[in-house]
Formats: structure tokens, C-alpha cells, sequence
């Protein structure tokens, strides 16, 4: 059996108040969560920070950019701790990434090579940021992919739904949180 981890992804304070679009998106995140938990699979956060000053910011970036600008993910500030609904708890690790993919700039494949985990289940905020960066790099990395599409949030619905629909399915198993928890169920 492989050995899964359940990633959340780039849901801080300041993230969720831009993309929560009042659908019960961190009640069904918490849910896949708790779930996760009482089956002994590892909770991976990771958040985007960047130091005081950007200084890992090019201005050909132009997300980065304009999440400067718009004074969003230095490290420390209160928006970009991760939303208290769905906070860690005692042995969950949180990576730290300075790009969009969970592996640009962090140490989470070093995380993941030292618990031996070959599969990975998505979510998080954006679909089309975050959530696509790092399936397409766990893609090339052989992992084993679930997205969890109802834990994954993005600003542009259709653009949520197209991914969701037509460009994730093609790498990876997408499943609601629901019919990924019955999964987990004893039998």
C-alpha cells in the first residue's frame, strides 16, 4: 500500500478571505482533514512566505509581483498564517515555499523522502495556482496523485471546473472529499 500524505495548501488567512466564496469550504477541507487523522495519514501544510524586503522576488514574476504589491505572504504577518479552522496540530508539519509549486523553494521533498510517501492527495488555494503548480511537478517525481476537487478553491470558477474536469482527471484520481473519506472507512 502507498504511502499517502494529504497536502494543505496556501490556505492562510489572507488567501481564504480573497477566494472563500461562502460554499463551506473550510468545514469540507476540516472534514478531509479530521479524516486523514483518524486513518494515520500525515497532514503536510504548506504556505507561501516571503522575507521582509522580497528579496527572492524577481519582477519578471508577475504573481509574485503583484501579491507584493498588493502586501500579501511576508513571512510573519498575520495573513499569511494558516487559517485557524483548518490549523495544525502537534505533529503536522508545515513547509514553507517561496513559489508557487510546494516543492519551488522548500524542503518538501526532503519532508517527503524522509517518511518514505508516494502518493499524494491535494488540496487547497488556488486550483490554478498551487494546486496545479505542484501536480505537474509530482507528476514528473512519479508520485501517485489524488486532488480532492471540493477541497479545492479557486477565485475563477470555471477555470476551477475546467482543471477539475478536464486537465486533472488525465493525471490524477479527482474525488470529492466525501467519496475519498468512504474510502478510508474499515471494511
Amino acid at each position: 500500500m502507498a504511502n499517502r500524505a494529504l497536502l494543505v495548501m496556501d490556505v492562510q488567512r489572507d488567501i481564504v478571505s480573497i477566494a472563500d466564496d461562502g460554499s463551506g469550504y473550510l468545514p469540507r477541507l476540516g472534514r478531509a482533514i479530521d479524516g486523514a487523522r483518524a486513518a494515520g495519514i500525515p497532514v503536510i501544510y504548506v504556505v507561501i512566505a516571503l522575507r521582509p524586503g522580497d528579496p527572492e522576488v524577481s519582477p519578471r514574476n508577475r504573481v509574485l509581483t503583484a501579491a507584493v504589491r498588493a502586501g500579501l505572504f511576508t513571512e510573519g504577518a498575520p495573513g499569511t498564517e494558516i487559517h485557524h479552522d483548518v490549523a495544525p496540530r502537534q505533529g503536522d508539519v508545515v513547509v514553507t515555499k517561496r513559489r508557487g509549486s510546494a516543492f519551488s523553494g522548500s524542503d518538501f521533498d526532503l519532508v517527503l523522502r524522509a517518511r518514505d510517501i508516494d502518493s499524494l492527495v491535494l488540496t487547497g488555494i488556488a486550483t490554478s495556482g498551487v494546486v496545479l503548480s505542484t501536480l505537474c511537478h509530482a507528476i514528473d517525481l512519479d508520485f501517485d496523485l489524488t486532488v480532492l476537487a471540493d477541497a479545492c478553491l479557486d477565485t475563477d470558477p470555471e477555470v476551477h471546473r475546467l482543471l477539475t474536469e478536464k486537465l486533472f482527471p488525465q493525471w490524477a484520481d479527482v474525488v470529492t472529499v466525501e467519496d475519498w473519506l468512504k474510502t478510508l472507512a474499515p471494511r
